[in-house]
């Protein structure tokens, strides 16, 4: 028999490849087939009664393409499937030996089926696709916390087109422009589209109601058709430039704009070459690339599927019009045995049976039955689509971009979704600290070949990131040597740690005989900060003293430092010279290759040791690096940004005025200049591409 593979919500794509089935090819002889193998070694308990109700409904299945449903003895859908031949995959269920765990599951419960004939197996992935997602079976991939996606929508029912974000089905007449990842991405796009072109985005009842300009004519974001301010001839220019715009013709358009800014400017219409350079701006930020550059990618839809600890996620990211229009991330239920493009296989028919389909999808992973789900996608769409697993090249980066957006969105959701209680109670025994953290702070530093130096502290504890507590250190020591990560720590620790003494000094005065504290001593419930092991006697908490309780918190039950054996005995020295011995202190080092889930932890006493890949710790510190990592370098680019608003664009070294021109031309302000991707700078006319790499470089270089 041929092999016809199942697609990813099937489950069971090795089923058609029975070798017990392959000499069968009437009814009869598939179902005296099915009952030998039946008698050959029939099993015991509900998967024998399973079975037996599949054989009942092998004699009223069709042979033809279909769909079909495993009904529970309760009437729930326990599976829905679709098949070439509906009857060759349903005798696949009825054999002895062979299936899989999760088969043998999804057959035991089984007390009927029913079927539905389709004229094509195209037409079956289809129909699956929606019965999937309506009755949301309980042994087929589902696509959880699935939502219509926004659109940006300029109608077309009024004299003077509204241009505003739509959600659901789209009846009202006009250009839709999408999807979007997020409602935040459509407003940002409008925002910046209103600057540009100056669209209406009122109601058309408040658009009647007006007898005067409102509050965004006076900012400059409408063109104020309701009032007259604007010629409906004019006002319709406007919206043509913006559906162009939206269409992908956006070279065109700022052309046009910057030879009219140009032409103004000339005249000495100051006023309104300002208002130009404001439009030109605009488009440059809605049209820049966020980092990813698709040149070659006009409109495309780029999937990548990450796997990890029992837990996927799919992240998806829009490419219109050449644009970056968001990306979002999705967590489908799927069994952990199941592969990543079996997964996405399944996942895809289920995205698209309500959304529009690009020409173009990239996938991060093969799946089995690419060129059936293109025919069924391209019949719902009205045209061609092509899928396709890019192995290099401009495609291939896009998907890697989103395969480590997935990694890196499912690690925060790991660590988001676990008991904080049990993660800090797992990661007391993993530091062998003798009670649960109250408090834990990480810290890490940032620069730029030692300029612009600042260390990044952020807090954790029971009820998650405690960003209130958060504090940034501009290093401040005109003695460090430029990228000296040892004496920038020093210097972080001595000011964090002597502030600390003075604000929240600890009681060393030791307790009178007989009185007990009323910490818990570990293991004994919820311990405290003062119940680690010190040379310095812990503070007394008495009865209604609220400042003792104060102090403790303020002290940390744990120190992640974000560096190796180097940076801790550093971290342990400068608190040592504080006389600080009993603050636990763990260094976090990279794995080779910077990898994550490889990092070596160093704690003093201890050999250097790794937890396991899969270890919720593990993802929990790595959470609390990075997001350590983030606060350190976002203060340390709100400081650079700074010098360089100050400094301009004549610090960037080839920069004279006549390429500061051209810039300043063609992104209209130095923001805009600064949020360009390297491939948008390279197509300045009059910069080149070693220009373009200087000013991307020096806006965008990276940080230690």
């Amino acid at each position: 028999m041929s092999r016809h593979p199942t697609q990813a919500t099937d489950l069971d794509p090795d089923l058609d490849d029975a070798d017990e089935f392959a000499g069968a090819e009437t009814e009869d002889e598939l179902l005296l087939v099915a009952e030998e193998s039946e008698e050959i070694e029939p099993a015991a308990g509900t998967v024998a009664l399973g079975r037996a109700a599949i054989l009942r409904a092998l004699k009223h299945a069709p042979n033809g393409p279909g769909v079909y449903r495993m009904i529970g003895s309760d009437g729930s859908v326990l599976y829905v499937g679709k098949a070439k031949s509906i009857k060759r995959r349903i005798v696949a269920y009825t054999r002895p030996t062979g299936l899989t765990a999760r088969i043998m599951r999804m057959v035991a419960g089984t007390a009927e089926m029913e079927f539905v004939s389709t004229g094509t197996e195209t037409e079956a992935l289809l129909l699956e696709a929606n019965l999937i997602k309506q009755l949301r079976p309980r042994f087929n991939v589902l696509l959880r916390d699935d939502k219509s996606f926004p659109y940006i929508l300029i109608t077309r029912d009024h004299g003077a087109p509204q241009i505003t974000k739509h959600r659901g089905a789209r009846n009202r007449p006009g250009d839709y422009y999408g999807p979007f990842a997020s409602v935040w991405a459509v407003n940002r796009t409008i925002n910046a589209l209103q600057k540009a072109f100056l669209v209406r985005s009122c109601s058309d009842s408040f658009y009647e109601a007006r007898t005067r300009p409102c509050l965004l004519f006076q900012i400059k974001r409408c063109a104020g058709p309701c009032t007259g301010e604007v010629s409906h001839a004019d006002y319709g220019e406007y919206v043509r430039e913006a559906r162009e715009f939206l269409s992908g013709k956006s070279r065109v358009v700022k052309e046009q704009l910057a030879r009219e800014m140009e032409s103004a400017a000339e005249e000495l219409e100051f006023e309104r070459a300002a208002v130009l350079r404001d439009r030109l701006a605009a488009l440059s930020a809605v049209q820049g690339t966020q980092g990813i550059n698709p040149r070659g990618v006009e409109e495309a839809d780029v999937f990548a599927i990450h796997q990890e600890g029992g837990a996927t996620c799919v992240q998806v990211f829009f490419f219109r019009t050449g644009q970056n229009w968001g990306n979002h991330a999705l967590y489908p239920r799927a069994d952990r045995s199941l592969e990543p493009g079996e997964v996405l296989e399944s996942f895809l028919a289920q995205f698209y049976e309500d959304k529009p389909c690009p020409r173009l999808v990239l996938l991060s992973h093969d799946i089995a039955e690419r060129e059936l789900l293109e025919e069924a996608l391209a019949t719902r769409a009205g045209h061609r689509v092509e899928i396709a697993t890019p192995r290099r090249g401009e495609k291939r980066e896009l998907v890697e971009h989103a395969l480590q957006n997935a990694r890196e969105a499912l690690g925060r959701k790991l660590a988001e979704s676990a008991s904080q209680a049990r993660l800090l109670d797992e990661l007391a025994r993993a530091f062998s600290l003798p009670a649960s953290p109250k408090r834990i702070e990480v810290y890490d530093n940032s620069h730029i070949m030692g300029t612009n130096a600042v260390g990044g502290m952020i807090v954790a504890g029971p009820e998650g990131f405690a960003k209130s507590q958060y504090r940034k250190f501009n290093i401040k020591s005109a003695d460090l040597t430029p990228g000296d990560d040892y004496g920038m720590m020093r210097e972080v620790l001595t000011r964090r740690f002597s502030r600390l003494l003075k604000e929240a000094p600890r009681d060393t005065s030791p307790l009178p005989d007989g009185e007990r504290s009323t910490e818990q001593p570990a293991g004994e419930g919820e311990a405290s900060p003062s119940t680690l092991p010190s040379p310095q006697p812990s503070p007394r908490r008495a009865e209604g003293d609220e400042d003792a309780s104060a102090a403790n918190t303020a002290w940390p039950d744990l120190v992640l430092i974000d560096g190796g054996p180097g940076q801790l005995k550093a971290t342990a020295e400068t608190l040592a010279a504080l006389g600080i011995k009993d603050v636990p202190l763990v260094g976090v080092a990279k794995g080779p290759d910077r990898d994550a889930g490889r990092e070596t932890f160093h704690v003093e006493g201890r050999e250097p040791f790794r937890l396991e890949a899969r270890d919720p710790v593990l993802y929990f510190i790595q959470r609390l690096r990075d997001e350590a990592h983030r606060f350190a370098i976002g203060s340390h680019r709100a400081r650079r940004k700074k010098d360089i608003t100050q400094a301009g664009l004549q610090e960037i070294p080839g920069i004279g005025p006549t390429r500061k021109r051209a810039l300043l031309r063609h992104f209209g302000t130095l923001k805009a200049i600064e949020r360009a991707s390297l491939a948008d700078l390279e197509g300045v006319p009059g910069v080149n591409a070693a220009t373009a790499r200087a000013v991307y470089d020096f806006f965008h270089a990276r940080s230690g």
